[in-house]
């Protein structure tokens, strides 16, 4: 990343604050440690894990346990300078081996939660380890199967002492996920911010993008909206504005600086606050507005009875998939209000917008034209 680009880069510069590593690296860590010491006999400490960006930490081990056919290896969470509530929490991962087969199959130890509510983007009985963080689990399976001589089938469970005690300062028992902590992380990175260095960034990175003549920007709440832009207009990494949460910094800066188009891209909850008239889209500062989200789905063809159930809906990701199972495009429909609730913002800036959701996989789930 340039010294000039916006974004996490810049933040990060600017702050002078040290990132650190999610849970799921974690876990991804302690994984291959445990697997590498069932089949050789030896845990490799440190243990050096790739990224989905492509960096190699190495994580050093606090537990190591062979033993009965399983191994179990722990990593210390270290989520470097941001106030993560899971930072010093001791990451556990126990493997074993099963038939031939039977692939990677994933358990809920001590401390990590399992899914009890429908709408998350895991089915309902099974643990609460994000998809990304299990993907990054079931590569390093096989590249230590392949490296030793194993099969790659294999029972992980992932546990983190005192997790049902820290998760108690979480969403989690609201989103029905009980008995500890989510296992969570897209790009394997804790990025700590403070909210001013962040929104400076993104002033930055609309200022380069301008200064380098690009027309187009787009403000993502993240890495996998950053690949669906990419993937959709082909727009280099100068005119990726890391917008996260502070979709109104953009939208007030872009007002006072236009560029020809703003495409703003996210996943379909926080774009639901957007569309609910929210500019800051954390967690702690705005929740997902069910009522309006039903209100919305009404002026898209939902009855009384369909309605209903959104406005009661776990989380927004179920309301989505209530609708599309009914046949109401409720992710268009929420891409058009949050795109008119940007244009409000904009006050009549020369500015184009359109805006695309998507879901946690990076699939589209709803776009707006442009105006």
């Amino acid at each position: 990343m340039s010294e000039a680009k916006g974004g996490r880069g810049a933040q990060l510069k600017h702050t002078g604050l040290r990132p650190g590593w999610t849970t799921g690296a974690c876990a991804t860590a302690a994984t291959a440690a445990a697997y590498t010491a069932l089949l050789s006999g030896d845990f490799p400490d440190p243990v050096t894990i790739t990224l989905p960006r492509g960096q190699t930490p190495a994580f050093a081990l606090a537990v190591e346990e062979l033993g009965d056919g399983r191994a179990t290896a722990g990593v210390v969470k270290d989520a470097g300078d941001d106030p993560d509530v899971t930072h010093g929490a001791l990451v556990r991962a126990s493997v074993r081996a099963l038939p031939p087969g039977s692939g990677v199959v994933f358990r809920a130890g001590p401390g990590v939660g399992t899914v009890t509510l429908p709408g998350l983007p895991l089915d309902v009985g099974e643990p609460a380890v994000n998809p990304v963080p299990r993907q990054m689990i079931r590569d390093h399976i096989a590249k230590v199967a392949a490296a030793h001589g194993g099969s790659g089938d294999v029972e992980v469970t992932i546990g983190v002492d005192h997790g049902e005690e820290i998760a108690r300062s979480t969403w989690n028992p609201r989103l029905g996920i009980l008995g500890g902590l989510s296992i969570l992380g897209t790009t394997g990175v804790v990025v700590p911010y403070s909210c001013s260095a962040w929104i400076d960034s993104i002033r930055r990175g609309v200022d380069v993008a301008r200064a380098a003549g690009h027309t187009h920007v787009a403000g993502c709440t993240g890495s996998t909206s950053e690949k669906t832009v990419v993937a959709e207009y082909g727009l280099p990494e100068i005119a990726l504005l890391d917008m996260g949460d502070f979709a109104g910094a953009v939208l007030k800066y872009v007002r006072r600086h236009p560029v020809e188009r703003l495409t703003i891209c996210g996943g379909f909850a926080k774009l639901s606050k957007l569309a609910a008239g929210h500019l800051d889209l954390h967690s702690g500062r705005s929740q997902v507005d069910k009522a309006h989200l039903a209100e919305l789905a009404r002026h898209g063809g939902a009855d009384e009875a369909l309605a209903a159930e959104i406005a009661v809906a776990n989380t927004g990701l179920a309301a989505l998939q209530l609708c599309q199972a009914r046949g109401v495009p409720l992710g268009d429909l929420v891409a058009v209000a949050a795109r008119d609730q940007a244009l409000s913002v904009l006050r009549g800036a020369p500015v184009a917008v359109n805006v695309i959701c998507v879901d946690r996989a990076g699939t589209v789930v709803g776009r707006s034209s442009v105006r």
